[in-house]
């Protein structure tokens, strides 16, 4: 599925080395597929004074936008200590009708106090997935762009009823950009 566009662009297998440079692995693994976080933006939540971060009225200014940082390890952002951000998926899905899609952190990360949200990617569903990733450790920590970030779990079954394209998701082809809050 992944071979006839289900994931774009696809890595068939799991990619630990890149121009001899140790990554966190990104690419097809034995159960599941290994997706990159893209350089492309990288935003953190940011404390406004008087305000209430609203997830039925959300303003972006509570999104700061963070800088890409480049040296010998790879191209990377800065999620400082008991911080929020988001992020967006390098790969971007088409999920079948048949295909239920769970996103979950990758242990490397984990290990260091970083944790990815549990997101589905519905049957139906398209676009570049926005990822939601905490920082619990007290420290800061690096997510690097082009590596990967969180591993796709899929579950085939009949197909549903009614699909998220069917049923118009309001997260339906989501841009390789980061997608606030939507009610």
């Amino acid at each position: 599925m992944a071979q006839k566009g289900m994931i774009s662009p696809f890595e068939p297998q799991l990619i630990r080395r890149c121009e001899e440079l140790p990554v966190i692995s990104y690419g097809l693994s034995s159960y599941g597929y290994d997706l990159r976080l893209s350089p492309v933006e990288f935003r953190i939540f940011r404390h406004i004074p008087g305000t209430v971060v609203n997830p039925k009225h959300f303003n972006p200014e509570n999104l700061e936008p963070t800088k890409l940082h480049n040296d010998e390890y790879g191209k990377y952002f800065i999620l400082p200590g008991h911080s929020y951000g988001l992020g967006v998926a390098l790969e971007h899905l088409e999920v079948p009708e048949n295909v239920t899609v769970l996103c979950i952190g990758k242990s490397s990360y984990a290990r260091a106090g970083i944790i990815a949200n549990l997101t589905p990617a519905e049957a139906g569903w398209r676009g570049h997935l926005t990822l939601e990733v905490s920082n619990s450790s007290p420290a800061d920590c690096r997510i690097y762009a082009n590596e990967g970030i969180v591993q796709l779990l899929f579950f085939e079954s009949e197909v549903c009823s009614v699909n998220y394209e069917q049923r118009k998701g309001k997260y339906q082809d989501q841009p390789e950009k980061v997608v606030f809050s939507k009610v």
